[in-house]
């Protein structure tokens, strides 16, 4: 076999010049909708509540009766990370959700505001891109207090700027565009080209972002609460169970070892999933 013909998993190339869809993006499919499952309906992977203590079996080992092994509580640790899953996806979707509606407005405002606005905003971006995010993410739930509401808004304004900045050059390079100046040259009111083409053309890499921003949301929310400003416990949140455990990393390691696989396990997947987006939204996979 000729080395042109050899299948290569990463790229997705198939004998023939045919591409197909990789097996890692069934996986990362598979365990996104297996979290997903278990954040929408807990109760059918898990009979237990994630708030059960019982004194006589504190920091057992994984067993055919706790999967997972239990805390210093006695609280089943399987049935904590499923549980875990709700809050954990919410404040990543809600933070990645929240940042892009900022980034669109910041980012159009700026790219169709004129030299003056574009100027305003771009300064201000350059000044915030400045400070890392997850410091940003500090000072504000420094300032407001932890919680679910709080970390969701912390996490998007953290987040938010790189995302417009993004949303700004998009927006520029469609409206400078030869089909805009052809709408233009058309008669075409402001208001109809920037619908029907700035608009649904600059957002289209934000699907992508977007997609792999909630991995990232989900990393920064769960440092936050490893550091004791997200999620108040007892709650089950995957970076609090961290947090809960990090005392008994040396003798009971299962307490960190599984919620911290359902973290990385969530971001690897939305990675793998946003990425292959990126290939097909850029025609390289058929």
């Amino acid at each position: 076999m000729a080395v042109a013909d050899v299948v290569t998993v990463g790229s997705g190339l198939t004998r023939g010049g045919r591409r197909t869809l990789r097996p890692a993006v069934y996986v990362a499919a598979g365990y996104l909708l297996l979290m997903l499952a278990w954040a929408v309906a807990p109760r059918v992977f898990t009979s237990g509540s994630p708030y059960d203590t019982d004194i006589e079996t504190p920091l057992r080992g994984p067993s055919f009766e706790h999967w997972f092994g239990t805390d210093a509580s006695g609280r089943d640790i399987y049935t904590r990370v499923v549980y875990g899953a709700q809050s954990s996806l919410a404040i990543g979707v809600g933070a990645t959700a929240l940042a892009l509606i900022v980034a669109i407005a910041l980012g159009f405002a700026a790219g169709l505001g004129g030299r003056l606005a574009d100027g305003a905003i771009s300064r201000f971006l350059e000044v915030v891109l400045s400070i890392p995010g997850l410091l940003i993410a500090l000072l504000f739930i420094a300032i407001l207090g932890p919680g679910v509401a709080t970390q969701i808004v912390a996490v998007a304004i953290g987040s938010a700027v790189g995302y417009a900045r993004m949303v700004r050059g998009q927006v520029i390079a469609v409206k400078d565009s030869g089909y805009v100046s052809a709408a233009t040259a058309l008669g075409h009111s402001r208001r109809t080209i920037i619908t029907r083409h700035v608009f649904p053309n600059a957002m289209r890499p934000l699907v992508v972002l977007g997609t792999m921003g909630i991995g990232q949301s989900i990393i920064w929310a769960s440092s936050l609460s490893f550091l004791g400003l997200g999620v108040a416990p007892p709650a089950p949140e995957w970076g609090a169970m961290l947090n809960a455990g990090r005392d008994f990393v040396s003798t009971a390691w299962w307490l960190e070892l599984f919620p911290g696989l359902a973290i990385v396990g969530c971001t690897l997947a939305v990675t793998v999933v946003g990425r292959y987006l990126q290939q097909r939204l850029e025609g390289r996979l058929t």
